[in-house]
């Protein structure tokens, strides 16, 4: 996805995490943060939680109509998604509203 010819975001799982991160920018923080990680690949990763959120949520909702998971698994599921994609929204919400204003700066 392009935004106005600044860059793109790419949404990738992140490769061999078979968890389901919880946390946006769980996997965001290195122990020399800013050394050598860019705000495009701060916002993938985030990106990349967010969608293994969803997609856990999705997964324990199926297994619990077969029978395979309780209410609880799904309820703390669901509230997981719902937070992340929350949190999505609001960074989105910002990086637009940041960009619209820069546009409208006199040069």
């Amino acid at each position: 996805m392009m935004i106005g010819g600044i860059g793109a975001i790419h949404l990738r799982p992140p490769v061999g995490n078979s968890d389901a991160d919880t946390g946006l920018l769980s996997n965001a923080a290195t122990p020399a943060a800013g050394a050598g990680a860019s705000f495009a690949e701060a916002l993938s990763r985030a990106a990349s939680n967010t969608v293994d959120t969803l997609k856990g949520a999705e997964q324990v909702s199926i297994q619990a109509l077969k029978g395979d998971a309780d209410t609880r698994q799904v309820a703390d599921a669901v509230m997981s998604a719902q937070q992340a994609l929350q949190a999505a929204v609001a960074i989105r919400d910002k990086i637009v509203s940041a960009y619209l204003d820069i546009s409208r700066m006199s040069i």
